[in-house]
C-alpha cells in the first residue's frame, strides 16, 4: 500500500474529485479509521497483536491502547516489523488517497507521499467559482485566493494535475484514469499506517482549520 497526496485550492474541485475516488472504492482521508478498525477487538488483526505484545497493551475496555503499542515499537525495530506484518494483510486497499489542503505549503507530509496530486483550474475559473459558491464580492475572494499558495505552483510541484477548469466530465475521466494508473502501478510497497496514522489525521486537522 502508498499514501497519494491529494491538495488543490479554494474552490478548484477538489471535493469533487475526491467524492470520485470514493465512488471508486479508494479509501480517502481516513487512513486512522483504516488502521483503527482492522484492530478493533474481534477482528483477527487484534487477537495476533494482543498475543504479541501481551495484555498490557490493552485499555481497559478491551481496546489496543495505541500510545503505549506506539511506545514498544518506535523503541524496538523487530516489534515494529511484526506489528506490520500482522496488520498489512488486513488492510486491503492498495493505495489510500491523504486530502491534505496544505500539502505543499507546510512540507510536513510530502515524504511520506508515493504521489502527489493537485486539483487545478485556471486563475479566472477559481475566482468565479468562489464568488458564486460563496457569495463573495470580487475583493473578497481575491482575499481568499490571495492567502494560499497559487494553483500554478502546485501544480509544478505535484507529480499528477487533475484540470477542472473545464466541463466537470472531462475532470472525472482524468479522475478515472489517474484511479488506473496508481491501480497498476508497481508502488505497491508496505505503509506504515500503524505509525503514521495518528501523526495524519493531526497534520489533516489542522490544515482543515487553517483553512476555515
Amino acid at each position: 500500500m502508498f499514501l497519494v497526496g491529494l491538495s488543490g485550492g479554494i474552490a478548484s474541485g477538489k471535493s469533487s474529485v475526491v467524492q470520485v475516488f470514493r465512488d471508486l472504492g479508494c479509501a480517502v482521508i481516513d487512513a486512522d479509521a483504516i488502521a483503527h478498525q482492522v484492530v478493533k477487538p474481534g477482528y483477527p488483526a487484534y487477537h495476533r497483536i494482543v498475543q504479541a505484545f501481551g495484555h498490557e497493551i490493552l485499555l481497559k475496555n478491551g481496546e489496543i491502547n495505541r500510545q503505549a503499542l506506539g511506545s514498544i515499537i518506535f523503541r524496538q525495530s523487530e516489534k515494529r516489523k511484526l506489528l506490520n506484518a500482522i496488520t498489512h494483510p488486513e488492510i486491503r486497499y492498495r493505495y489510500v488517497i491523504l486530502d491534505i489542503p496544505l500539502l505543499f505549503e507546510t512540507k510536513t507530509m510530502l515524504r511520506f507521499m508515493k504521489h502527489t496530486v493537485v486539483v487545478y483550474c485556471d486563475p479566472q475559473t477559481q475566482l468565479s467559482r468562489l464568488m458564486q459558491r460563496n457569495g463573495l464580492s470580487q475583493e473578497e475572494a481575491e482575499e481568499r485566493i490571495a492567502a494560499q499558495l497559487p494553483l500554478e505552483e502546485k501544480r509544478q510541484l505535484a507529480q499528477h494535475i487533475l484540470d477542472n477548469s473545464g466541463e466537470w466530465e472531462v475532470t472525472r475521466r482524468q479522475t478515472l484514469h489517474l484511479h488506473s494508473q496508481l491501480e497498476d502501478s508497481l508502488d505497491f510497497l508496505p505503509l506504515r499506517l500503524g505509525l503514521l496514522a495518528g501523526f495524519i489525521g493531526i497534520i489533516y486537522l489542522f490544515s482543515r482549520h487553517l483553512l476555515l
